[in-house]
């Protein structure tokens, strides 16, 4: 091994079988594929030089490790590639520095890296660790790459602990399976984040992901991955990765949809391009929520399953486009979106407005005007001015569910009649209505002029429609003497009038008006 570092080559005791080269089977390794913990120490922090015209790096195959590997607060300069090794203790690495550190299908008791600083890439890929890993405010140079880990959780319930988390580019977790809570509170992706394929629980607590003031520059996937034919090729980049759904997967891929038991926070999240949660399912507890709670991201994809229990929350979250489907919403009672801001609607596959109108009610057991103004406008600004129109219609409706029972009767009267002014031609027809109404009815009364020598002649049709149309003057009003219920007759005609001129203004006013 002394030798193979100076060289820079690898370190091979594989006895080329594939039960007794899986470091993650119970087969005991004998003596001679064994060596002490503090020996690698002693190679990664105060090695030997490397032979002339070579590269002094520790690479290492199907090696047991005993002892707990202690690195902590040290720098090793060597290049660092562990494959199918087993370790029997800890790996202990916080305040360490390294340039590129990769540990491929190792089996790892605990991992503690906090505040661990690397220069280049840090690399995981399917590692098994039984009792959590910490990479608590660590920072990677390049990227970090999980791919097909295994985590269980610590003694606190974490499977990965790395709040405060900075890697400069892609930080890439693909079809891994972690038994606890990731908690990457304030945790900076310099690139994307991708969890495809991967497949999040905690039966322990309330949170699978906890990932508060998440900041990624470009997009977080929550999408499904292809299980490609290499998924368990060792030694070639990039170990195995699952085939996202960016690219088009090769005929008889099996895909993996991302799937995340527990709840799922992402509060006051900033992700540059988009969250993309494509085929993703949520299994939750009554008490658990898919928390949204005032993210900021140009595009939400929000085309998962529906949940059937627990909670959606939108509450404060800024996006300029949603992509949805109406069958990945919650019902009543599981969706909240209390100030949620959207600029554009791009509704997948069969998405009516009375299903978006159900939409709206899900998110607000209690009535409130914000989540169907906002929806209105949306489809305004769309060029979608009918529906618009029934937007608003329906928050009158829902209104008036509110309100005492005066209110609710007149309510009552304003729907069935004019529709609350949003239907403007229903206005008009009343008008028509109430004017053949008022014809018929003045065409078998013959009243005498108030003055006898000025006076229009007795026109029943002229005299109706100068009651019913307010301002404009067809000279008959006010020259005839209505006597006992003709009073009253005319009296009603140029109410009603007034209501329905009105009524007719404002919806032509409307649909002349654009923005």
């Amino acid at each position: 091994m002394w030798q193979a570092f100076r060289n820079g080559s690898t370190y091979d005791l594989r006895v080329h079988e594939p039960l007794g080269d899986d470091p993650m089977t119970g087969r005991p390794w004998g003596p001679e594929r064994t060596v002490r913990a503090r020996v690698v120490a002693l190679l990664l922090l105060s090695g030997p030089d490397a032979r002339p015209g070579r590269v002094a790096a520790l690479k290492l195959s199907g090696l047991q490790i005993t002892g707990a590997l202690d690195l902590s607060g040290g720098t090793v300069a060597p290049y660092v590639e562990m494959n199918n090794c087993r370790f029997d203790s800890e790996i202990l690495l916080p305040e360490c520095r390294f340039n590129t550190l990769r540990l491929v299908g190792c089996s790892i008791p605990r991992l503690e890296a906090a505040r661990l600083h690397t220069e280049g890439d840090l690399h995981l890929p399917r590692c098994r660790i039984a009792k959590g890993m910490r990479l608590t405010d660590a920072q990677i140079g390049t990227d970090l790459l999980i791919n097909q880990i295994v985590v269980h959780r610590d003694r606190r319930g974490r499977s990965i602990a790395a709040d405060g988390l900075s890697v400069a580019q892609d930080l890439q977790a693909e079809l891994i399976e972690t038994r606890g809570e990731i908690s990457l509170r304030g945790a900076k992706i310099g690139v994307s984040l991708s969890l495809r394929g991967s497949r999040l629980s905690n039966p322990y607590g309330r949170r699978a992901l906890n990932a508060p003031q998440l900041t990624v520059e470009r997009s977080l996937y929550l999408t499904p991955a292809g299980l490609s034919s290499h998924a368990y090729d060792n030694t070639t980049p990039p170990y195995g990765l699952g085939q996202g759904l960016g690219n088009t997967p090769a005929r008889g891929v099996r895909m993996q949809r991302f799937e995340c038991q527990g709840g799922l926070r992402l509060d006051d999240g900033r992700f540059g391009d988009a969250v993309d949660l494509q085929d993703a399912r949520f299994t939750m507890e009554n008490d658990q929520e898919l928390s949204l709670r005032r993210i900021q991201t140009p595009e939400l994809r929000f085309l998962g399953d529906r949940p059937d229990r627990g909670k959606v929350v939108l509450s404060g979250a800024k996006i300029v486009t949603l992509v949805d489907k109406s069958t990945s919403w919650p019902g009543p009672g599981g969706l909240s979106m209390g100030g949620f801001v959207y600029e554009n609607l791009v509704p997948l596959g069969h998405f009516p407005l009375a299903r978006r109108l159900e939409w709206v009610t899900a998110a607000t057991p209690e009535y409130a005007p914000e989540p169907y103004e906002r929806l209105a406008a949306v489809k305004r600004n769309s060029g979608e001015d009918s529906e618009a129109r029934e937007v608003l219609l329906a928050k009158q409706r829902r209104r008036r569910e509110t309100l005492p029972l005066a209110g609710k009767v007149w309510g009552v009267v304003q729907d069935w009649t004019v529709a609350y002014g949003y239907r403007p031609g229903r206005a008009a027809l009343w008008m028509a209505v109430l004017w053949a109404a008022g014809t018929l009815a003045f065409s078998r009364y013959d009243p005498a002029p108030i003055k006898a020598d000025e006076h229009p002649q007795w026109s029943a049709p002229l005299f109706a429609l100068d009651l019913l149309v307010p301002v404009i003057n067809l000279g008959q009003d006010g020259y005839w003497r209505l006597e006992d219920g003709w009073q009253w007759a005319s009296a009603c005609l140029i109410l009603l009038g007034w209501i329905l001129a009105t009524t007719v203004a404002a919806g032509a006013s409307r649909l002349l008006r654009r923005g």
